[in-house]
């Protein structure tokens, strides 16, 4: 008779081998069961999310950023530079940068981060606005990410040591505190930007109850000082004019490579017209 059907089949000692497999299937099934339901969470925290996106939008598609008025008042010119409109051929890549044109959402961070760790990250979330913001509708030409999709990024496996620049909207203080302590940063610096007009009066902006004439970037550090870090440099406050929608002076790239010269500089969210040589900067708009 062939082994599988003798006897020894209802042994003890394969009734135990039995009983601990399904053990085994029971322990495996539970963590899918925990994962399954980690996953249905996160996807009802993303659909909360987006549908506040998607609940600020008109049929036109343009943010409705104002106390319940959604069309623009197309006469009000300033600040409401659409992303067709700009001119990216007026910008040349330099020649010593290193544009990576992808996805950040789905980037592989972490072979990035193995093949080589930064002095310094800057980044420009889109950050998702708030409807009730300022007094008037404003046409924003990207589109904007919802908390979770900026916090889940992998920065720290992209730094040990050094310095992470993170630009912030008003609403968005307390969540870009948040993420430098998920990412294993402190605190350690703010910069404003005050911007002028090409006549170099203040330029105003938007507002609820002031009208804007700055923006902020606040200033992380994890671990130690990269090497040839620089002290009591430069200054907390660029004078700058402002220029296309989501376009950063440049004074912040100097200031960085004055805090730490020669260093190994990265930018996430970037876009064309702030590529910089010796930076990696990776972005979907490049």
């Amino acid at each position: 008779m062939h082994p599988e059907y003798t006897n020894s089949d209802s042994s003890p000692h394969r009734l135990k081998r039995s009983f601990d497999s399904d053990d085994t299937s029971n322990s495996e099934l539970e963590q899918l069961l925990s994962e399954e339901k980690r996953i249905l969470d996160r996807i009802a925290q993303l659909e909360k999310e987006l549908s506040k996106v998607r609940s600020s939008k008109d049929s036109s598609g343009v943010v409705a950023i104002a106390d319940g008025r959604t069309k623009l008042n197309r006469e009000d010119k300033i600040l409401q530079l659409k992303h067709e409109d700009i001119d990216w051929k007026q910008y040349e890549a330099p020649e010593w940068c290193i544009p990576i044109k992808a996805n950040v959402l789905d980037f592989d961070f972490k072979s990035l981060g193995a093949a080589c760790q930064f002095d310094v990250i800057l980044m420009d979330p889109p950050w998702q606005l708030a409807t009730h913001a300022p007094t008037r509708g404003v046409a924003i030409g990207y589109q904007q990410l919802p908390d979770t999709c900026i916090e889940d990024l992998p920065i720290s496996s992209l730094q040990t040591n050094g310095f992470v620049f993170i630009w912030v909207i008003n609403n968005k203080y307390h969540k870009a505190f948040e993420l430098m302590e998920r990412w294993g940063y402190t605190f350690v610096e703010d910069i404003t930007w005050v911007k002028q007009t090409v006549n170099r009066r203040m330029a105003k902006g938007h507002g609820y109850y002031l009208q804007h004439a700055k923006e902020t970037c606040l200033v992380g550090k994890k671990g130690q000082d990269p090497p040839q870090c620089r002290r009591s440099i430069s200054s907390d406050v660029i004078y700058a004019e402002r220029r296309g929608q989501s376009q950063k002076p440049i004074q912040l790239y100097e200031l960085i490579e004055e805090l730490v010269p020669e260093g190994k500089y990265l930018e996430i969210f970037g876009r064309k017209n702030n590529l910089r040589d010796y930076w990696v900067t990776i972005g979907n708009e490049l």
